[in-house]
């Protein structure tokens, strides 16, 4: 058995080139806003983040969101969502049963409440650090806790990481999400606490949905560092900088394996 990943996008981002890669040129640059459909032989349509939704430009209306529009402006159509997007190819959202949730910046969560059927998988270290915070504090991480259902914490399943072994160095620990072996969480914490990226089985081969871990697909496999000014906004930037070699040293282990990250067009995307 095998799953298929399908790459799309739920709006996009404006940012300098330069802040995202040093040496890049001082310019405004469209960053997409990155999600997966991934079709499980089993499980049905799963979700790998949701990208922005609705709910995030109507938070963007009132403060402190409107900070968040200040800095990250955000372009988002009414066809653009990921509910939206999955009708469109045949999945209504009562399809939706699973969401393997990377991270809770807004930009990766702002769909979650378009499918209100779906389990939340995360790891729980994402959660904990940010559960509590509200107003300025919590947009200052990127976070908008009104963007997620009101039972969230009820509908998560935390991932259950165990020792990785040497087959997946040099990740530490991964979790098997469904037990299947098919989709395989691993953890890439810095850019946001709890960060996960996920390991998928397709027929093809393997490929690595990295989530923030880079944000482009160059970045992922060669050492392309941010700008320091980025580095201000990551929730630990020496995590960040272990995970991104961690991410570089596997792919180059594995150099027939395809890489999507969430800010960049996908290898192989056509």
């Amino acid at each position: 058995m095998t799953v298929r990943v399908v790459p799309l996008r739920a709006g996009s981002c404006l940012n300098l080139a330069a802040i995202t890669e040093r040496g890049a040129p001082w310019r405004v640059q469209a960053y997409p806003a990155g999600f997966t459909l991934i079709l499980h032989p089993t499980r049905g349509p799963v979700l790998f983040d949701t990208g922005y939704g609705a709910d995030v430009v109507a938070a963007m209306r009132r403060w402190p969101g409107l900070i968040y529009g200040l800095i990250t402006p955000v372009q988002f159509g009414p066809h653009d969502s990921a509910r939206e997007q999955l009708r469109v190819l045949g999945f209504p959202p009562e399809e939706v049963r699973h969401v393997i949730v990377s991270h809770l910046h807004a930009d990766h969560v702002g769909g979650l409440r378009d499918f209100p059927y779906a389990t939340f998988h995360l790891d729980r270290r994402a959660w904990e650090p940010l559960r509590a915070l509200r107003g300025v504090r919590a947009v200052r991480r990127a976070f908008m806790p009104e963007l997620l259902p009101d039972d969230f914490e009820d509908r998560c399943a935390w991932l259950d990481f165990t020792d990785a072994g040497d087959a997946l160095h040099p990740f530490p620990e991964v979790a098997d999400v469904f037990g299947d072996g098919l989709l395989r969480a691993v953890p890439l914490p810095g850019h946001a606490p709890g960060m996960v990226g996920l390991l998928a089985q397709e027929e093809a081969g393997l490929t690595v949905l990295a989530a923030d871990a880079a944000w482009s697909v160059r970045a992922g496999r060669e050492e392309r560092p941010v700008h320091p000014l980025a580095r201000v906004a990551f929730h630990d930037p020496a995590q960040e900088a272990t995970s991104g070699a961690a991410l570089r040293a596997f792919l180059h282990a594995n150099p027939a394996a395809r890489l999507h990250v969430s800010h960049d067009a996908p290898e192989g995307w056509t």
